[in-house]
């Protein structure tokens, strides 16, 4: 290959994450409401029927579907399915941190509001039940965060003979972080609270 074709196949990638192509791509959106006694942020229960999951606290959301122009589109969406509410319901929608799960996801939270939370039918055969807390409690009291390690298992015909150390090679082990917020008898967690403490951060910062 001559270094013109070179040139013009770097001038023309657009750099992406490097194997993101084949990760799932998914879209929450993180929804507030206002209620007499100030702003809340809207949980989901996850249907008992759901094979994924169930009966856990999530933000509405889902898979990016071909249908979707973009990021956005596919949260508003999905919240629209799960909510029982139309698109006019749905304002301010603002992107925050995107988030790389160490399992081949990727997922892209935004912050909206629901302009009428009277109006949100839940559908049953994915939502359980909704609730809000107050989003002061999330200012005023830090997740609880615990560590998951992950160690390294070669599979059987792994190639050692070609690592500098053999089987003794020196394997990294990773670590992943677990965020816990305990509200009355409420639990939320993992990506959930993830996407929420990051977006308390933005608030504080």
């Amino acid at each position: 290959m001559e270094l013109k074709q070179i040139l013009h196949k770097l001038k023309h990638h657009t750099p992406t994450i490097l194997g993101s192509r084949s990760f799932s791509k998914y879209a929450v959106l993180l929804p507030l409401i206002q209620k007499e006694d100030g702003i809340h942020v809207l949980f989901e229960v996850r249907s008992l029927e759901l094979r994924r999951q169930p009966g856990e606290i999530c933000f509405p959301g889902g898979r990016i579907d071909s249908v979707d122009t973009d990021e956005k589109e596919a949260a508003i969406r999905e919240t629209i399915e799960e909510l029982g509410i139309t698109r006019d319901n749905i304002t301010g929608v603002l992107p925050i941190d995107y988030l790389i799960s160490p399992f081949g996801m990727i997922v892209y939270p935004y912050v909206g509001f629901i302009d009428c939370p009277d109006s949100i039918e839940p559908n049953p055969a994915e939502v359980g039940e909704t609730f809000t807390v107050p989003l002061s409690y999330f200012l005023n009291n830090e997740p609880e965060v615990y560590h998951v390690k992950f160690n390294a298992e070669p599979e059987e015909n792994f190639p050692f003979n070609l690592l500098v150390g053999g089987e003794n090679y020196n394997w990294q082990a990773r670590q992943m972080d677990e965020f816990f917020y305990v509200y009355e008898n409420r639990v939320i967690w993992g990506l959930t609270a993830r996407i929420l403490s990051h977006f308390i951060e933005i608030l504080k910062d």
